[in-house]
């Protein structure tokens, strides 16, 4: 399953780079089927490490929204290809994010499912 980006995503990132996943086509996490409720925190102001991720989870700290998985590794070279400049935002602000198997999500509200 796909989803696309149907308006700005909400978050940290700058209105300009929020506003640059509007209109992609982005692939769920393999295994995905659907939104999720999922613990989220800021893509800056979040914990960078396992130690801070898992004291903020201790202490109830995320938030729980809906949103989409997707990966970001995927997600940034179909944003590259879009908004180099965007994708570039991500790589130089949030490289604690990306890698192999991290996980983007995009509030549910953003987004429209595509089922082939």
């Amino acid at each position: 399953m796909e989803i696309r980006i149907i308006a700005t995503p909400p978050g940290e990132a700058p209105l300009s780079v929020r506003r640059a996943w509007v209109g992609l086509v982005l692939p769920l996490r393999p295994g995905e089927y659907g939104p999720n409720e999922v613990g989220v925190s800021g893509v800056l102001s979040g914990p960078r490490g396992f130690f801070a991720w898992l004291w903020r989870l201790l202490t109830g700290q995320f938030a729980v929204r809906v949103q989409y998985l997707v990966l970001v590794d995927e997600a940034l070279d179909i944003l590259e290809e879009a908004s180099p400049n965007a994708a570039a935002w991500w790589r130089e602000n949030a490289p604690h994010l990306i890698g192999r198997g991290r996980t983007f999500g995009f509030a549910a509200e953003v987004c429209e499912e595509i089922d082939y």
